[in-house]
């Protein structure tokens, strides 16, 4: 017992000795450090390292930190926090100092960086001339589709290869003898093409060709290069600066109307005058290349998959003939070597930064005087500024620089075709036909197997209102294409106004059924209908329904060609719906004063009534007297009738109708006028009756027919059919006056061109 009481209170001193050694623990924790009274002469035992150097001090985590001057426990004197911060500090003073000391020059930085990003892109574009597939020396788009279809089409091969590959290489099917495996292995064997895929075939170099050492690269990379331009389609839309003169009447006579002009892309291509027709081959898609079809089986013939390989080599061999054969080659060895400088130049002229591109094209100019590209190129420029700018002084420095680049010395074909008929184009829209048609005689002397250039000739001489010359180019065309259409429809419009009339028949409708380009025009519809109507042939509104459906007439009656759409249409008027009642009223009140004064312009001097020189007649005189035109009085011509002009003056609506007379009209005994129409629907056509000899003179408008009275006023639309009998026994006298569509506005007379 005694011995068990003395160990009690050893047990529980023992105890207190643990939960001291516990709380000292916690407080070491606490503190990170160790307790001075229990290892106070340890540490003064172990301060020190033999050499002398004080002993580093290890703590709780296992990590030995090296004690230094003024630290006791060897712990860090900062913390990360207070590093971090004065990094910080370090960084926002240096930028500060940077930015107000000025010390990087940033615009030199960014221009050597501008510098080798320019120089890197011609690097790249010299790498990529491995690519060129036309042979035009660098890599464009056009060579990246050409490559891109090639690849599409090899990529099919491979994975017809990679089929073959995984069959010879497949597990036994369930089922499957090991017999059948092999044979089937065999028969997979030989079934192997002969034939290269062009993916099999070794690429070969090509001789004398830029980069031919690099063309065994596999994946092209087609940038977009603007290295040739094809040039500009004058059928943009765009404002004009004045109304183009050169448009063939419906009568066959020439009048200012403004012409859709051909394109440059070919030769042998033309724009018309049908608003439809334009916009169905705007509207019509290309056509799809075939693609061959995706491999879906293993199971496919092999004579297939050849045909399959033959075919997409074959497509792609066409499709690189078609390009090369379209690509216009407008560079010589001079503008090869400032290729780089003409592109930036143009990219700047496509961009629509037109100053900065006229002062790099200029300067090339100067430094490269015998470069035809950058000529051509200054010229492109001066169009587009006179253009925007509406300038003729900017378009005519253009017209003379296209004539210099064509000069130069080994220019190129190409840029000789495209640069003249660009000028040629803007000579006849300044007017300029006779400079014109130099041009075009001048391509056709360098070119005189095209047959195309020979037709624009043609037409440079009807603008000229010179039908003889165009008559014997037209010959000469079909002599050596005789089915050429047309050359067919021009020659035939020539052979109906020299009135022969059953001669141009066959060649009016030929070259319409031909459907070539430059045929699909409402006059031809028109001069063909016009003159089986003469003939007595009832087909001619077949031919004037085709052009209605066509979108060239309105309608099979009403068929004038310079329209405008939207405006009330119908044969006969009344005063009150035109809005001009007192117009009308001043006419019929006054047709005594406006009789006597033509009655004596005929009995003094009977030559003011010119005979009429549309050849709208069969048979019979007609003679007119004009008092204004376009808008504007002619010459003299109210001096012999002051008292009528003074009251036409009072009236816009009559003297300020740019489209059309006010005029008088003697018709004598047996006439006959033809079926006919006008011109425009913008105009509406007033007669008020002088001297009407009755019965016998009437006039017919689609298919009513009505009689004249002295003093009264006749109203209507004369862009409908109309038709004039003149069977009585004297001559018959009226007064014409011809007024604007009333529901035209007033900036459209303004600004409508005159007929």
């Amino acid at each position: 017992m005694q011995r068990c009481a003395s160990s009690q209170p050893l047990v529980e001193e023992i105890q207190a000795e643990e939960e001291e050694e516990e709380e000292e623990q916690e407080v070491f924790q606490e503190t990170g450090g160790v307790n001075e009274e229990q290892v106070g002469p340890v540490e003064e035992a172990s301060a020190q390292e033999p050499d002398g150097r004080p002993a580093p001090v290890e703590h709780k985590n296992g990590k030995r930190a090296e004690a230094g001057p003024g630290v006791a426990d060897g712990g860090p004197r900062f913390s990360m926090f207070t590093w971090l911060m004065v990094v910080a500090l370090l960084g926002v003073w240096s930028s500060v100092a940077v930015f107000y000391f000025d010390i990087v020059d940033y615009d030199r930085v960014l221009a050597r960086a501008q510098e080798f990003r320019m120089n890197f892109s011609e690097v790249l574009q010299g790498k990529l001339a491995a690519y060129d597939t036309d042979g035009d020396g660098d890599f464009d788009v056009e060579d990246a589709k050409v490559l891109l279809d090639q690849r599409r089409f090899r990529g099919s091969s491979e994975r017809i290869r990679t089929e073959e590959e995984k069959k010879r290489g497949r597990r036994r099917a369930p089922g499957e003898t090991s017999g059948e495996a092999e044979t089937n292995q065999t028969k997979e064997k030989t079934s192997k093409p002969e034939v290269e895929t062009p993916t099999q075939r070794a690429p070969e170099p090509e001789e004398d060709g830029p980069g031919a050492e690099e063309t065994s690269a596999a994946v092209p990379l087609p940038p977009l290069d603007d290295s040739h331009f094809v040039p500009d389609d004058p059928t943009e839309p765009g404002q004009r600066y004045e109304e183009e003169p050169g448009s063939i009447d419906t009568t066959g006579v020439l009048v200012e109307e403004n012409q859709p002009e051909e394109t440059e892309g070919e030769s042998g291509r033309y724009q018309t005058s049908s608003k439809l027709s334009q916009e169905a081959e705007a509207e019509k898609p290309p056509k799809a290349e075939p693609e061959p079809e995706p491999q879906t089986g293993s199971t496919r013939p092999t004579e297939s998959r050849q045909a399959a390989d033959g075919a997409a080599e074959k497509t792609a061999e066409e499709q690189k003939e078609k390009l090369k054969k379209k690509k216009p080659k407008l560079l010589n060895k001079v503008d090869k070597s400032i290729k780089s400088e003409i592109d930036a130049a143009e990219r700047l002229r496509k961009k629509g930064n037109l100053d900065l591109a006229l002062k790099a094209f200029d300067s090339l100019v100067q430094q490269h005087p015998l470069s035809p590209r950058a000529r051509y190129g200054k010229a492109q420029v001066q169009d587009d500024l006179a253009e925007k700018l509406r300038s003729n002084d900017l378009l005519q420095s253009a017209i003379s620089m296209y004539g210099e680049a064509a000069e130069l010395p080994d220019v190129t074909s190409d840029l000789l075709r495209a640069a003249l008929k660009r000028r040629a184009e803007r000579q006849q829209f300044l007017g300029r036909m006779r400079g014109s048609l130099a041009t075009l005689q001048k391509l056709v002397d360098v070119f005189p197997d095209d047959v195309g250039l020979r037709n624009d000739l043609g037409v440079a001489h009807l603008l000229l209102g010179d039908n003889k010359g165009a008559k014997k180019v037209y010959e000469e065309v079909l002599a050596v294409a005789p089915s050429n259409g047309f050359a067919k429809v021009h020659y035939g419009f020539i052979l109906k106004a020299e009135n022969k009339i059953a001669e141009s028949i066959p060649y009016l409708r030929e070259g319409l059924e031909s459907g070539e380009p430059g045929t699909d025009d409402g006059r031809f519809y028109f001069h063909l209908g016009d003159a089986l109507q003469r003939v007595g042939d009832d087909s001619a509104y077949l031919w004037y329904e085709r052009g209605h459906q066509r979108g060239h007439f309105a309608s099979v009656w009403q068929r004038s060609l310079y329209n405008v759409e939207g405006l009330k249409a119908q044969p006969w008027w009344t005063p009150q719906e035109t809005g001009y009642a007192d117009l009308v009223r001043m006419l019929e009140r006054n047709w005594k004063t406006i009789r006597d004064e033509a009655l004596a312009v005929m009995d003094r001097s009977r030559g003011r009534f010119l005979p009429e020189e549309e050849n709208l007649r069969e048979k019979g005189e007609w003679g007119q007297y004009t008092l204004w035109q376009q808008g504007k009085r002619v010459g003299n011509a109210c001096q012999g009738v002051p008292k009528t002009c003074a009251l036409m003056e009072r009236f816009p609506e009559a003297t300020g109708c740019k489209r059309g007379q006010i005029k008088f009209s003697v018709m004598q005994p047996g006439t006959h006028v033809w079926p006919h129409t006008g011109p425009t629907n913008c105009r509406l056509r007033m007669h008020l009756g002088l001297v009407i000899p009755a019965p016998g003179c009437r006039i017919r408008c689609t298919d009513q027919t009505r009689e004249w009275e002295e003093g009264k006023v006749l109203i209507f639309d004369d862009s409908f059919e109309h038709e004039v009998w003149q069977e009585a026994n004297s001559y018959r006298l009226i007064f014409i006056v011809d007024v604007w569509h009333p529901e035209l506005s007033q900036y459209q007379r303004q600004t409508l061109s005159p007929i």
